[in-house]
């Protein structure tokens, strides 16, 4: 029996960088009364909370639920008011050295070219992630930008070997992440345990890029029960199975 229901946030409760849809939040909210509810994402917190928080429905038991933001290497808890438990952040040289290659190397790659809505290179503290068309791009665009993850696979295999000691992960629709070594969602799902009191063999996490090389592999990796949806439909189908399984 599981307690705890984990899930990606872009791709998989919603579309690149929009809102939960009205009809997932009150699936979440009727999760939240038959299990713990967590959502762990490349996104920071800016992003959960005009994403995910401020569209759930006023009376969500949010003592339930746990938000993971850049990948796990941050944990937010509701106590009265939302509280940092942690954050892996960066040191000012390992920030230099990822800034440096992912400069050199989107240049070389002719990444830096392309039309851009915002800055494609975004400082996270704890994860520094690559937007190919920038963070603001509208959604058809990013759609189309890499669909079959060519260019992102590209950048990942070319920034490995210039950065010994971090992950290099894509994720999202236009995304590579990077963290320290070690420090990613399987990293943070083993803290959500601590920090919840459940353990991993309570959990499932859901997410939409859970293949090798995905930003949600690690998971899977570290012996967790996943599932793989393709969007949010496929969210909401598994979720309701869930709900009445636990019900």
């Amino acid at each position: 029996m599981k307690r705890l229901v984990a899930y990606d946030l872009d791709g998989t409760l919603a579309q690149s960088k929009q809102s939960i849809d009205p009809e997932t939040a009150a699936l979440l909210v009727r999760l939240m009364k038959v299990a713990a509810v967590a959502v762990i994402s490349g996104g920071d917190w800016p992003q959960f909370t005009q994403q995910l928080v401020g569209k759930l429905p006023e009376d969500t038991n949010l003592d339930r639920l746990f938000l993971l933001p850049a990948s796990g290497t941050k944990l937010y808890r509701y106590r009265g008011r939302w509280e940092q438990v942690y954050a892996e952040l960066f040191a000012d040289d390992e920030r230099a050295r990822i800034l440096g290659a992912l400069a050199s190397t989107m240049t070389a790659q002719g990444l830096d070219d392309a039309q851009s809505w915002g800055e494609k290179i975004e400082d996270r503290g704890s994860q520094i992630t690559f937007s190919g068309l920038g963070q603001q791009a509208p959604l058809e665009a990013k759609e189309a930008w890499d669909p079959d993850f060519a260019k992102r696979k590209r950048l990942q295999a070319a920034l490995l070997p210039l950065l010994p000691g971090f992950a290099v992960r894509v994720g999202g629709s236009t995304s590579v992440d990077i963290t320290r070594e070690g420090i990613d969602k399987a990293y943070g799902m083993a803290k959500l345990a601590t920090a919840s009191g459940i353990p991993a063999s309570e959990m499932i996490f859901i997410g939409d890029a859970l293949y090798p090389g995905g930003n949600d592999y690690a998971v899977h990796e570290a012996g967790i029960d996943t599932v793989s949806v393709r969007d949010v439909r496929e969210t909401r189908q598994v979720t309701e199975a869930i709900v009445l399984c636990l019900s």
